[in-house]
């Protein structure tokens, strides 16, 4: 089977590209801020050269370190030949090489991508995922997380995982060495208790919303990759009601990992708000919809796989 080609929707991929380049560059532009208040250009390298490398080291080991806490085993096609084999066809039909395939013994259904770019990358789905969803559902949620490999995802969350590091080891720079204390400090002490606060703050609204704004775009791709937009809209409906019923131990240990999955698989966290690292279910299957309206697809059939 081909490769899937961009398909009329170059556009809106183009506009989402540029959001998150926005982003970012409003992510940099707060770290300057920051530095010259509080920093200034010595602390500002100083945090940055100390946060670059923390995030260095997490961008060559965070899959493994991911995949062992969430108790992730490897499987191939002879312990798992039907859903090994759909990652095949979906990684041809996506032009990736093929990843390494996890199952994770936990009964919420949930999936994951990781890996530093899609020669090292790997997908993992729960057991309760494989056991609520039907073949064509899993294929979107597994597209989904496919295409997070091909937008290079891992590395655009890890610059801005940097960038935010930075930012906040200039506050507490700001607040043990007192940088509003220097004469030529036009905002004076309040304005660097300020920012202290509130630029890790800002910090953290700005990277979750480019984390929102990756996850629309995989929903997009995923579509593209399945071909099945409502069988996508249809897991993101099931998975979502059975993540808020269904504890995931693994992830309520390690909140910190909670971005990667296709539903927050914390408790709690529902609504659509600048704290929030995914977006609101209802309007991802909206966005699905209009996809598959412009696709000319049929509604996805219902039902166990298997």
């Amino acid at each position: 089977m081909e490769p899937v080609r961009a398909s009329g929707q170059g556009e809106i991929r183009q506009m989402n590209t540029m959001r998150t380049g926005l982003l970012m560059a409003a992510m940099m532009g707060l770290f300057l801020a920051v530095g010259y208040i509080i920093g200034r250009e010595q602390g500002m390298l100083i945090a940055f050269v100390i946060a670059a490398g923390m995030n260095i080291f997490a961008y060559w080991n965070a899959d493994k370190m991911v995949l062992r806490m969430h108790g992730a085993r490897e499987v191939d096609k002879q312990s798992a030949p039907e859903f090994y084999g759909m990652i095949e066809d979906l990684s041809r039909r996506a032009g990736l090489p093929m990843p390494k395939v996890y199952v994770m013994d936990n009964p919420q259904p949930n999936a994951f991508a990781t890996g530093r770019n899609p020669e090292n990358a790997a997908v993992a789905a729960t057991t309760g995922l494989l056991q609520l969803l039907n073949r064509d559902e899993i294929a979107g949620v597994m597209a989904h997380e496919l295409a997070h490999v091909r937008n290079r995802d891992t590395l655009v969350m890890t610059v801005t995982a940097t960038i935010a590091g930075a930012i906040a080891m200039l506050a507490n720079f700001g607040m043990f060495f007192g940088g509003g204390r220097s004469r030529d400090n036009p905002f004076g002490v309040i304005g660097v208790i300020l920012m202290v606060f509130l630029a890790p703050l800002a910090a953290m609204i700005v990277q979750m919303a480019i984390s929102r704004t990756r996850e629309y775009g995989a929903d997009r791709g995923g579509a593209e990759i399945s071909g099945k937009p409502l069988a996508l809209a249809s897991a993101l409906e099931k998975i979502s009601g059975a993540a808020h019923r269904v504890v995931n131990d693994s992830a309520e240990a390690n909140p910190a990992t909670a971005h990667l999955f296709i539903i927050n698989p914390l408790s709690g966290a529902r609504m659509d708000n600048l704290f929030s690292t995914h977006p609101d279910t209802a309007n991802r299957i909206a966005e699905l919809e209009k996809i598959a309206g412009s696709m000319n697809v049929r509604p996805a059939p219902r039902g166990p796989w298997g």
